[in-house]
């Protein structure tokens, strides 16, 4: 009889302990994560927290009422995490709604889309809500780029539509668009002006955009110019950000900061440059620390009709000992060694860190782009690849002599010479260093550039289908 009340009892504590768990959550940490592309909430926590949510038009905000949990001091930490510069969030409200549901009010600056969902486990993360607050009016990128170059080339001839003028419609090879809508090529000339070079039909070649042919066997008029006049857009990809650091340092340093900063120098090298008389803009695919899926990395070069994409990371082994600077290119068979091998699936692990919506509908078709890499676009990579590490080699170790091959998901844009550059293997103690001292990413960010114009002196930018 004794016994029997002890297991009554027991198995009443177990059922309140149940309870007491499903509205007790742990709350771990809550981060905001702001840009231009889009803002990220997340709420980090011990188990799975479900959630719902009502969008309100006017003013624009969005209500979540997360379920199994009471208000604490972790959730009320979220209102002094929005910063005054965020795009997207004018503040956020947290109250206890009813019993063991707390309503979490994101007050908004502009219309949104959001996506509210759940992320499991991985890597250092415990169980993750996520609201992306996407705006529902977006500045075009590659207009942004035609508009800093006019301002850069002096008063624009009068127009009644400058810009207009400025932008026709770009023939795309099948599948090879952006994010779903015809991409467009910037023009210094009127739309009745004659073109100085003539495009030569469509190629599976990648140098230039849309695989046109190499000048050796394009058709040029007779009274074409040695050089195009044309934008020449270089797509920097600074790796992880926001939710996914990338790897860490023995010494706390942090991947997605390191390369950030080589990406910013960079940039500043590319826009003070030209070839042959044509001007050249950098286009990060991030510009600041925030999250970014690898479909969209590539879409995103896409969509500016990118002449390179340079993915820009900090290798890191289980050891401290490798060091030396690496340079990958796309491989549509096996990787090139074991190493690279391992180095691409760590890559491709991104999405998961970061935390990609998976429900998103269109995230399949997005992704197809990844199976169209052609035998020229790597063949081009493996070129520009050569050039920056020969002058990486002048300013710093090599991990490996050659370029290697792997299956990397970022390098897979079709139409455009794609490298993925590992400047220096964070685990090592002395590269760390290295990659925190300015001196070093100064002259890194140099041989880079050396290494750009290197390949385009060999493989000069062709004509877009109107001079650029």
């Amino acid at each position: 009889m004794k016994r029997r009340s002890l297991l009554k009892s027991g198995a009443l504590v177990l059922l309140l302990g149940a309870q007491h768990l499903a509205r007790g959550a742990t709350i771990v940490a809550v981060r905001v994560w702001p840009a231009p592309d889009y803002s990220r909430v997340t709420i980090e926590s011990d188990r799975e927290l479900k959630a719902k949510q009502f969008f309100i038009g006017s003013p624009p905000r969005l209500a979540v009422d997360i379920e199994g949990i009471d208000l604490n001091p972790a959730l009320k930490e979220l209102v002094a995490k929005v910063a005054a510069n965020d795009p997207n969030i004018a503040g956020i409200r947290v109250a206890q709604n009813t019993p063991g549901v707390v309503r979490l009010v994101v007050d908004l600056k502009q219309a949104i889309s959001p996506q509210v969902f759940t992320l499991a486990p991985v890597a250092a993360y415990q169980h993750r809500l996520v609201f992306d607050l996407y705006p529902t009016q977006v500045r075009d990128p590659l207009e942004a780029l035609i508009t800093e170059r006019l301002k850069d080339s002096g008063p624009a001839k009068p127009a009644a539509d400058p810009l207009g003028e400025l932008i026709t419609q770009q023939n795309q090879k099948p599948g090879a668009k952006g994010d779903g809508g015809d991409s467009k090529v910037a023009s210094t000339k009127p739309a009745n002006a004659p073109q100085s070079i003539a495009t030569a039909p469509a190629t599976t070649g990648a140098n230039g955009l849309n695989g046109t042919k190499k000048p050796s066997e394009a058709k040029v008029a007779t009274d074409a110019p040695d050089k195009t006049d044309r934008l020449i857009i270089v797509a920097i990809d600074p790796g992880h950000g926001g939710e996914d650091p990338g790897a860490i340092g023995p010494g706390g340093t942090r991947e997605k900061d390191v390369v950030l900063r080589l990406a910013h120098r960079l940039r500043d090298r590319i826009n003070a440059s030209s070839i042959n008389g044509n001007t050249m803009r950098a286009y990060l695919t991030r510009d600041a620390d925030f999250f970014v899926p690898l479909h969209v990395r590539v879409q995103k070069a896409q969509h500016v009709q990118a002449d390179l994409f340079i993915s820009i990371h900090a290798d890191a082994f289980f050891t401290p000992r490798p060091q030396g600077a690496s340079i990958f290119a796309l491989s549509q068979g096996g990787a090139s060694s074991t190493a690279a091998r391992w180095m691409a699936a760590k890559e491709n692990k991104a999405d998961l860190i970061g935390g990609l919506n998976v429900k998103v509908k269109d995230a399949q078709v997005k992704r197809a782009l990844f199976d169209m890499s052609t035998t020229a676009q790597i063949n081009d990579s493996l070129k520009l690849g050569g050039a920056m590490l020969g002058e990486i080699g002048r300013v710093g170790k090599l991990h490996k002599g050659k370029v290697e091959q792997a299956s990397f998901a970022v390098l897979k844009a079709p139409d455009i010479p794609s490298v993925l550059v590992e400047a220096a293997f964070i685990s090592n103690p002395e590269e760390e260093a290295k990659l925190n001292s300015d001196d070093y990413q100064e002259q890194l960010a140099s041989a880079l550039m050396r290494g750009i114009e290197g390949y385009f002196s060999k493989n000069p930018p062709l004509a877009r289908n109107r001079s650029v």
